[in-house]
């Protein structure tokens, strides 16, 4: 029998297999116009797609990321990869994102480091990375800079947006930004501001940052690991449950069978939370994380209204699907409920649910059964209702 020495990899049903990222350059001369009052010229998005664009660009599904994700959303980089996008389990053909209906955008963020212009891209005018020199940004900001990618896609409506934590300030913002665009908004395990405790958590983190001694006021050449891994840890835990906790880690102890009487790891999640900081440290950078938690702070839908937040939803008129999940104490499901309580006043239909969930905020990654099941269904009407138009 003649041996099988293929390579090709073999990719999971459902999955969409290879992907590329693009890159969308801002033409020479045009600037984004910021909140803060500055500008950025030069601006690049990077950004991935799945799925086939139809013939009058009205299936398109923006899909927003959380705060350390980026543009790869589902499928694979190259058949070495080990893991897919990161949610691979909700994209794709047959899936609730269905590729085979649908055609998917996810970008980076601005203000992010997986492509897209953030503190540590160069500075036009100096031919140096920004660091702490690049202007503070707000989640209005990261939509206006995803508009120009939309245009320049020649895509003039938006099927739907979607995303899940800070993802879903970026889908609730973009129908207020752009009501005529946007035709469903999917927002989840996500709020219309966070809470004074949110803050604090978030304050915390850059502190820590900030505090060590290599960030160098923002102008490192290294990573300033310590800082950012605490930050991560903290983070960590915010997005995980005392009873998902209990479930997984217990009091279980590391390696020893008794205590070490020292302030070594004795216990499992010690080590868990100590190797989530030592993996965050490689893949994401300190800077940005300043930046995009800033931008989370300063996210109040009410702003953009005066502060009268009946009125900021005034001409948005597209449907919504809110969901919570129950155990989720840093989005929880009051938050939801307040934002779907705005929306029924303005006259907007909305599907709510709160999912039974002991995942805490990690659900909205976690539980793509049940979610997927209520995502397949309100895209699956607001297909329908479109192509019956």
């Amino acid at each position: 029998m003649e041996e099988n020495t293929t390579t090709e990899k073999i990719f999971p049903p459902g999955s969409v297999g290879l992907v590329k990222s693009q890159d969308f350059h801002f033409a020479p001369g045009e600037v984004l116009e910021l909140d803060c009052g500055r500008t950025l010229r030069d601006v690049t998005i990077r950004f991935e797609t799945y799925g086939t664009l139809n013939a009058d660009k009205s299936n398109v599904i923006l899909v927003e990321h959380a705060l350390t994700g980026d543009a790869h959303l589902a499928g694979y980089h190259t058949a070495a990869d080990k893991k897919p996008g990161w949610w691979e389990e909700m994209v794709g053909p047959g899936k609730p994102f269905d590729t085979n209906k649908f055609f998917i955008i996810c970008s980076n963020i601005l203000g992010g480091c997986s492509g897209t212009t953030g503190p540590g891209s160069p500075d036009p005018d100096t031919g140096k990375p920004y660091h702490m020199d690049f202007p503070v940004i707000t989640i209005s900001d990261m939509v206006r800079a995803q508009k120009h990618l939309i245009d320049h896609l020649g895509i003039k409506k938006l099927l739907a947006v979607a995303g899940g934590s800070m993802g879903g300030m970026l889908a609730i913002q973009w129908p207020i930004s752009y009501p005529d665009v946007v035709e469903s908004c999917l927002a989840i395990a996500t709020s219309s501001k966070i809470s004074p405790q949110s803050i604090a958590f978030n304050w915390i983190g850059r502190e820590a940052i900030m505090s060590d001694p290599t960030w160098n006021n923002g102008d490192y050449t290294e990573q300033p690991q310590k800082g950012l891994s605490i930050a991560r840890m903290l983070a960590h835990v915010t997005y995980l449950s005392d009873q998902s906790m209990s479930r997984k880690f217990g009091r279980k102890l590391q390696t020893a069978e008794d205590y070490s009487f020292k302030f070594d790891m004795d216990f499992s999640v010690e080590s868990y939370l100590n190797h989530q900081g030592t993996r965050f440290v490689e893949r994401f950078d300190a800077n940005s994380y300043l930046y995009i938690t800033r931008a989370i702070d300063y996210f109040d839908v009410s702003d953009s209204a005066d502060g009268d937040e009946h009125k900021v939803f005034e001409k948005v008129k597209c449907p919504f699907l809110v969901v919570s999940f129950s155990s989720d104490w840093l989005f929880p499901p009051y938050q939801a409920k307040e934002l779907t309580r705005l929306l029924l006043e303005n006259g907007n239909d909305v599907t709510y649910c709160d999912i039974k969930s002991h995942y805490g905020h990690d659900a909205f990654l976690l539980e793509y059964e049940t979610l997927g099941k209520l995502v397949d269904n309100f895209l699956d009407n607001i297909y329908k209702e479109k192509e019956g138009k």
